[in-house]
């Protein structure tokens, strides 16, 4: 006996197939939709994570600031005790710093030069005075030329001759002349600085 099928198979087939690929649509979109919102979860995991880490290393750079700053004022303090303790070391060296300076001069001056003024300006000396003769001078500039203690680095600013009255009727032929020369502490000095800033004087030494 044959079996006839009269029903509309191919219809039946057509919604079979149509049925099967929107499920397995759903079903991807589904996946889809889990595995996006997996990968969210993630990175916003991530993201929350990195906003904690920034957060913390905030922190800590707000208190590495504050400890920056405690010590940049305490190296000012530091610096400011410094320069107190070298002002006082200059007070105390500059005490003696006029009798150095005239037994410096004393012993360095040859015979036939008179200084008539001595004016220091910070670590300048300005020296004036009459010689003799130029060869006067010039041994005066030899002689604060040497390894001195506490004068060096001699230098002629003027010579000028002049003549002097020796009596009413005599008068010799001498040199005015002016010397700048450097102060120079010497470093045996326990007080010896080369900033502090000293007061002129203006003695008149017999050579």
């Amino acid at each position: 006996m044959i079996l006839i099928n009269l029903l509309p198979h191919r219809e039946a087939a057509r919604e079979r197939q149509k049925k099967q690929f929107y499920s397995q649509l759903l079903s991807s979109a589904v996946l889809g939709g889990i595995i996006c919102g997996g990968v969210f979860l993630w990175y916003q995991g991530q993201i929350d994570t990195q906003k904690g880490r920034n957060a913390l290393l905030k922190d800590r750079t707000a208190l590495l600031d504050a400890e920056i700053k405690d010590i940049t004022g305490l190296q000012a303090e530091i610096a400011s005790l410094r320069a107190r303790q070298i002002a006082v070391e200059n007070l105390q060296s500059d005490r003696n710093m006029p009798v150095h300076l005239l037994d410096e001069l004393v012993s360095r001056l040859p015979d036939g030069i008179y200084l008539r003024t001595m004016k220091q300006d910070g670590q300048s000396v300005l020296l004036t005075g009459v010689a003799q003769s130029q060869e006067r001078v010039s041994e005066l500039l030899r002689n604060l030329s040497g390894e001195q203690a506490w004068l060096h680095k001699p230098e002629l600013v003027e010579i000028v001759a002049a003549n002097a009255a020796v009596s009413s009727r005599e008068q010799r032929r001498v040199s005015n002349f002016t010397i700048r020369v450097t102060l120079n502490r010497p470093k045996a000095a326990a007080a010896a600085s080369s900033t502090g800033v000293q007061q002129p004087i203006a003695p008149a030494v017999p050579g």
